[in-house]
């Protein structure tokens, strides 16, 4: 066999495991042709024997299955291997069996190689229609053994009737008996072959490959077609198939509608289309569970009614005008008032079957279809048979399609209501009369929604009304549809705007372009266009608030958009439509804001204090912003006291009251009462209401302080909005309500409120503290007077991370946050006091409390969620330190700042890059700002050259290819290279393939650039030393420092210290890992393992205490560190071949290698056994190691101490008390 083989692998590596090896295999040609000749000649001799047959069937499956995926190899020899198997189907002494077993060949060549290219090989003249059709009619259709003899059959009658004879011709001359009709014996055969068709199961593929072939020679007459009615509704899906032009060997069940009407005459000599509606009425086909099949009944049941029918378009249609320019201008009205009486005429005399009235009904129930599919056929069915009908005909289609337009309808017959309307409109047959009926339930349909349990439906009814106002602009000339214009803009209008699907808002956007270029009536149409277009209402905000407040500008369309977000989406399901609408709202205040006082408010105070939970929900929130629009509008037109009134304000004030003696914060409803009650308190204390010691304010406070207390029982999707509302709230109403003179706190209020938010601090519940630390930063600078140690003591208490708070991750976030906040609001004062403002004496506490958050490290199952702390604390250090360079820069301490810039510079090193970048812009916002200019920043000069001013803009922290080229140039900063190292340190060994490569490459740019410096290097050498005797015991750093010191020794960073025996920087990380060898953690063992074998490269007594160490780690109690250390200890002997005496190389090497060092003896809880261990997963499944189990090992390892001339370890025994 001609092939070609790929191999693709690898070894499986230190587990343990085989060689994996993929193979590919490539045919070239059909290289078993010899063989498959033998196969087939061989037929006539193992036909009759049952297993020599099986054997032959088998052995030819294989041969054909080995090309299903290159069937085309076989091409060139289908046309030998078709001659040689049909020499025994054609030749007279071949017994049936023989037949059936070539016939099953051929089926098993057709399947590999596919029916289509297979079936033009089957010879097809004349001569072989008749010995097909025999075969075929001696076959049984109820045996199930030869059912491939009737599939192959079946596929060559399928190329045989398509010789372009009629088949009469081929019965020769034809006696008949007096009174008996001539009926041909091939139209027998034919006929005959479709008691096949319709009997036959498994060749139904073959079956409809005959039918398609009958429509497409249309001599054969479908002499069988009552039959095939008369069936099983599969069989009337296929003819329902044929006679709608169904091609069912088109991709995706696509369509041919040029079914040529021949096709059609033939069905119908045979039977009256009276009789096929009466079949397909019986068979209930709009009652199937197959859309596809109730599409094809309707396709059917439409044309069948166009039979009925005259072929003629309907003269009293609507007609805009010729598209010819010459045509109309030739009209004359004595020709249209000629052709109108006329049609009077013969629409008098013509008569319509009653048959009619039966496909209009099933057209009318198609339109209620549940499928689009087929209230799109219907819709167009509608349309066809309408424009054959007379007048008063007509309009009486057209009133019943106007019925599926009522709310005890589903939203499928509104759906199929409009695409009928947009049919008859297009096709002019809904007049002008009829258009003050029509355009309201259009309208209606733009803006038709009804809720489904957690969402809605009518979408697609919004679309097709979107098409029917596109069809109506291109269907009536402007001076038909000038009293509805109007309407029809506004509607569109907000559909473009206001409808929560995108491609609602689309089509109507491209209807009213259409209803603008075509009609030129509707107002301000261009410039609206420029705003609203296609691309524009893509964006839902953007459409909720910019798109309607241009809109809204023009008069004709302002009101309507007001009352649309009123009417149907302030109490919309979706909680983003609602809070979009009150928003828009706001914006639409000041084009109307008389309406809005006199008419909106009212309407709307009633609706906050309804049952509807959504719709009291978006009408709290729209009282909110309408008075806060109204009062900013009021103070641009000094009108802040009468522009709303009593009543209104009354009603206000009295909703927070009522809501409560409802118990209406409750359960779910409270999710949402919560936030929309304190945005409306934010919003009124905003607007300056006159509550003033009024109990309202008590109220008020009580639900932010309980909304506080509560957080934690509220769903975790409503959490961050509700706290974002709270905050909010307390802020306006402490600025508004709390002062007992301008800039003065009312002192026992300031008191209750600090107090119990500091004591919130404690609490138990992680959201009662976010909420209290939130709390404390949202207070004015009024109310943080003569309290700021208070609080301050209480937030940094609470960032202090212990093991008991471990998991307030998030309330120490908010606390940092808080930090900033309450300084930024109680301001700088060098010599103030401690509890008013940040001053000499605080300010240390202040930065330490953010310093040491820069170290949160804190992981759960969420991951790093200390980044979370960190990222505030970034963010906090510039805020505090821009304010006191700007107001006190002589409090900001050197060594402060050293800090600060040294945290950022290893933030900025780090592997995420979200942080990186956030620490890295910071970092360069505080060097590089110059108003004002933070001071004592060490190295400026050089931190300045080594990041320009443009790079602030142009530096991509995110890209790891662009950050680390920059950080790691800090190295050569004395103050900034422990920090920075120590970032890169987690990069560096870190597991994002990216990340590694650039921080390691840009770290061994910098090492190499260093490598004549021996004090440069020196020192880098002692860092590295101090971080990793400062995080021995820290796995975050520990793990991945050994993997970049491993690379580092790997790419010779320290070749200036191997020439010195035993340097002191060898010595002390051989000791530091020492202590790591001591640790349970396999990859911290394995990581070690590494570094010791790049740390033999060093000279002196300590390359003997570095073999010492590895052969005491070939004995460790985990096999896998063993086999590990087995493995890197054979790489180093290969890399270093100095380390050795090369007499007893070959020997160390051979043990190495050869000696199994997995197999131990263990203790398991049923039985003991050896058995060997292959992974660490099988290490920790809580078995124990006898010492006696590793006397196999330690011989071999004895062995190699005498060879690399080593002391052998000695064991020491475990001291029991």
């Amino acid at each position: 066999m001609a092939s070609s083989e790929t191999d693709i692998g690898c070894s499986g590596g230190e587990g343990g495991e085989s060689d994996i090896i993929v193979q590919t295999h490539v045919l070239g040609d059909f290289s078993e042709s010899g063989e498959t000749r033998a196969l087939i000649s061989s037929l006539p001799e193992v036909h009759g024997d049952m297993v020599t047959t099986e054997s032959a069937t088998q052995r030819f499956l294989v041969i054909m299955n080995r090309y299903q995926e290159q069937p085309h190899l076989l091409d060139p020899h289908l046309e030998w291997l078709l001659k040689m198997i049909l020499e025994f189907i054609r030749s007279e002494q071949s017994p049936p069996s023989l037949v059936h077993l070539s016939f099953k060949f051929l089926y098993i060549i057709c399947k590999v190689r596919g029916y289509k290219i297979f079936m033009q090989l089957f010879p097809h003249e004349v001569a072989d229609v008749q010995p097909v059709l025999d075969l075929l009619s001696r076959q049984d259709p109820k045996d199930t053994e030869t059912w491939e003899t009737r599939y192959m059959l079946l596929l060559w009658l399928s190329m045989t009737c398509l010789i372009p004879f009629d088949l009469s011709r081929l019965d020769g001359h034809l006696e008949s008996e007096i009174g008996l009709n001539r009926y041909g014996h091939m139209k027998r055969k034919f006929n005959h072959g479709f008691t096949h068709v319709v009997l036959e199961i498994r060749c139904n593929l073959c079956a409809l490959l005959l039918i398609q072939c009958f429509k497409i020679n249309e001599r054969v007459p479908l002499l069988r077609a009552k039959s095939l009615l008369s069936r099983s509704s599969s069989n009337i899906s296929i003819v329902a198939g044929i006679l709608c032009g169904e091609n069912v060997f088109q991709p995706k069940g696509q369509v041919n509608i040029h079914v040529s009407s021949q096709v059609f005459t033939s069905v119908f000599i045979c039977f009256p289309a009276s009789t096929i509606l009466q079949c397909l009425e019986q068979k209930h086909l709009s009652e199937s569970s197959q859309a596809t099949l109730r599409k094809l009944g309707v396709k059917l049941i439409q044309r069948l009614g166009l039979t009925f029918l005259k072929p003629r378009l309907a003269t009293w249609r609507y007609q805009r005008g010729s598209r010819s320019l010459a045509a109309n201008l030739s009209m004359s009205q004595s020709t249209a008032a000629t052709a109108e009486v006329e049609t009077q005429e013969q629409e008098e005399d013509y008569d319509i079957p009653e048959e009619v009235e039966t496909v209009i009904e099933h057209l009318l129930v198609g339109l209620k279809d549940k499928e689009t599919i087929v209230r799109w056929s219907a819709a167009k069915g509608i349309g066809r048979v309408t424009g054959r009908l007379p007048k008063e005909l007509a309009d009486e289609v057209v009133g019943s399609v106007l019925d599926c337009f009522s709310f005890q309808e589903t939203d499928n017959a509104w759906h199929g209501g409009c695409l009928a309307l947009a049919e008859l409109g297009r096709r002019g047959l809904l007049l002008p009369s009829r258009l003050t009926d029509v355009v309201p339930l259009i309208i209606k349909s733009l803006t038709y929604e009804e809720k489904r349990g957690a969402c809605s439906v009518g979408s697609n009814v919004r679309d097709a009304a979107c098409y029917v106002c596109w069809s109506f602009a291109r269907a009536y000339e402007p001076k038909e549809l000038k009293p509805f214009v109007t309407q029809i803009a506004n509607a569109l209008l907000i559909t473009a705007v206001f409808d929560r699907n995108v491609n609602c808002r689309r089509a109507a956007s491209a209807a009213f372009q259409e209803n603008v270029g075509r009609q030129g009536t509707f107002p301000h149409g261009i410039d609206i266009l420029t705003a609203a277009d296609y691309f524009a209402v893509g964006n839902l905000s953007n459409c909720y608030l910019n798109i309607s407040v241009y809109i809204a500008s023009f008069p004709e369309y302002t009101k309507a958009m007001i009352d649309h977000l009123i009417s149907m989406k302030i109490n919309h399901w979706d909680g983003v439509i609602r809070e979009l609408a009150t928003k828009a709202l706001h914006n639409l205040t000041p084009r109307a804001p008389e309406y809005m006082a006199t008419t909106i408010l009212p309407q709307l105070l009633p609706m906050a204090v309804g049952i509807d939970l959504h719709g009291r929900h978006g009408a709290i929130l729209a009282c909110a912003e309408i008075t806060h629009a109204l009062y900013k509008l009021g103070l641009q037109t000094n009108r802040t006291t009468d522009i709303i009134s009593s009543e209104c304000v009354d009603a206000l004030k009295n909703i927070h009251q009522k809501l409560q003696d409802r118990k209406q914060y409750r359960g779910f409803g409270g999710e949402l009462m919560r936030p929309a009650m304190c945005v409306l308190i934010e919003k009124l204390s905003l607007s300056k209401m006159p509550f003033k010691n009024d109990p309202v304010i008590t109220g008020w406070q009580w639900l932010i302080d309980d909304t506080i207390k509560s957080l934690h029982l509220f769903s975790s999707g409503a959490k961050d909005v509700i706290m974002i509302a709270v905050v909010s709230a307390l802020s306006a109403l402490c600025e508004e309500y709390y002062q007992a003179q301008p800039g003065q706190a009312d002192s026992a209020m300031q008191t209750v409120l600090v107090s119990q938010y500091t004591e919130g601090l404690k609490s138990t519940q992680i959201l009662t503290r976010c909420g209290s630390a939130l709390a404390l930063g949202c207070l004015p600078n009024f109310m943080i007077h003569n309290k700021l140690k208070q609080i301050l003591e209480g937030l940094q208490q609470m960032c202090v991370v212990s093991q008991k708070e471990g998991s307030f991750t998030e309330a120490r976030r908010d606390a940092i946050r808080a930090i900033a906040q309450v300084c930024i609001k109680a301001g700088v004062c060098t010599n103030g006091s401690t509890d008013s403002a940040l001053c000499s004496e605080n300010v240390a506490e202040v930065y330490s409390a953010l310093l040491n958050s820069m170290n949160d490290y804190t992981t759960d199952s969420r991951g790093d969620v200390g980044a979370w702390v960190r990222e505030a604390a970034m963010t906090s250090l510039m805020d505090v330190t821009m304010l006191v360079a700007s107001r006190a820069p002589e409090i900001l301490l050197p060594d402060q700042v050293k800090c600060v810039m040294c945290c950022l510079a290893q933030q900025a090193a780090e592997k995420i890059d979200r942080y990186r970048a956030h620490a890295g812009n910071i970092f360069l916002h505080l060097l590089h700002c110059t108003e004002p200019a933070v001071p004592h920043i060490p190295h400026r000069e050089e931190l300045q050259n080594i990041f320009p001013a443009e790079t602030s803009t142009s530096l991509n922290w995110n890209a790891p290819s662009q950050a680390f080229q920059y950080i790691t140039q800090l190295l050569g900063l004395p103050q900034y290279q422990y920090h920075t190292l120590l970032g890169l340190t987690v990069s560096v060994g870190g597991i994002t393939e990216s990340t590694v490569h650039f921080s390691s490459q840009s770290l061994f740019d910098y090492l190499k650039g260093i490598q004549d410096n021996s004090a440069a290097l020196s020192q880098f050498g002692d860092t590295l030393l101090s971080i990793f005797r400062d995080n021995l015991r820290n796995e975050r750093v520990s793990v991945p420092f050994l993997k970049m010191l491993n690379q580092m020794l790997a790419n010779s960073c320290f070749e200036i210290f191997t020439t010195q025996e035993n340097h002191q920087f060898c010595v002390d990380l051989l000791t530091l890992c020492k202590e790591i060898k001591k640790s349970k953690d396999i990859s911290k063992l394995r990581a070690c393992v590494s570094v010791f074998c790049g740390l033999i490269q060093f000279q002196g007594e300590v390359r003997k205490k570095v073999l010492s160490q590895l052969l005491m780690l070939l004995c460790h109690s985990f096999p896998v560190i063993r086999k590990t250390t087995a493995g890197q200890m054979y790489e180093m002997l290969l890399t270093y071949d100095d380390v050795i005496d090369p007499e007893v190389l070959d020997d160390v090497m051979t043990l190495l290698s050869d000696t199994n060092w997995l197999v131990v003896t263990v203790i398991n809880v049923n039985s003991i056994r050896y058995v060997p261990v292959c992974s660490l997963h099988t290490v920790m499944l809580g078995v124990h190691f006898r010492e006696s189990d590793l006397a196999t090992v330690r011989t071999h390892r004895n062995q190699l101490c005498d060879w690399l001339g080593v002391p052998k370890p000695q064991v020491v025994a475990k001291v029991t008390m």
